[in-house]
């Protein structure tokens, strides 16, 4: 579904990404692990086009994205929650799933997608009209996943999902998150807790300085010494 070959990205100068390439099978949850500063959320936004990588070397379905715009991107089936949710402080909780459909005219479905997004998390329904500055951080979470959701993607990137979360939210994300795999959505996931990660994933990246340092299934990457002493707590 998702290919990235050789991909080099920058900020001004400062080169972020170098020679990066991964793939994400249709049907898959793939984990992309790495400390802070390693490339993780250049990655995926370059993915989307909020960053730029250097050539055309990013094919979403056979299809190169390295000039679509972002709002493109999300057409043909690609969305982003990011990291730290960015949720608008004014908005509404309604609003902002309505929002999350800007790319869709089928008001019917539209309608019901928000029912099957308050589904999912009912305290999104229960907070409706609330504002989002409102929002606990967990709420904001589920709020991020669900505006994502409301564009239909077929892959949804997740930048650090359970950041910050209380141990019973980080459980109930995680817990959407294979809901929605088993569903049929392709997953691609930023995640700092390797353990969570490797449960639900079949297939993992570890990036260090903007290179991949290893990658594998994850049932082999859980028997590398470095992943267990680095990522795992295994000493």
């Amino acid at each position: 579904m998702l290919e990235l070959h050789n991909v080099n990205s920058f900020y001004g100068r400062i080169q972020a990404l170098r020679g990066v390439s991964l793939r994400v099978e249709e049907g898959q949850i793939v984990s992309l692990l790495g400390a802070n500063g390693a490339g993780k959320t250049t990655t995926l936004k370059t993915i989307v086009g909020l960053n730029r990588s250097a050539g055309n070397d990013i094919r979403f379905r056979g299809e190169p994205l390295g000039r679509v715009a972002p709002h493109k991107v999300v057409r043909m089936g690609i969305a982003l929650v990011p990291e730290r949710r960015e949720i608008f402080p004014g908005l509404s909780v309604a609003d902002h799933l309505a929002m999350g459909a800007y790319t869709r005219s089928d008001r019917a479905e539209i309608k019901k997608d928000i029912a099957w997004i308050y589904e999912l998390f009912p305290a999104l329904e229960r907070l409706s009209r609330q504002p989002g500055a409102s929002l606990s951080g967990g709420q904001q979470q589920m709020l991020a996943i669900g505006r994502a959701l409301m564009s239909r993607p077929k892959l949804m990137l997740l930048d650090e999902p359970t950041l910050g979360l209380s141990p019973m939210l980080v459980n109930q994300i995680f817990q959407t998150l294979e809901r929605l795999n088993n569903e049929g959505m392709t997953i691609l996931l930023v995640e700092q807790n390797a353990q969570l990660a490797f449960n639900i994933s079949s297939y993992g990246y570890i990036l260090e300085n903007g290179r991949v340092l290893l990658d594998g299934p994850t049932r082999v990457l859980r028997d590398e010494p470095m992943v267990q002493e680095a990522y795992l707590g295994v000493i």
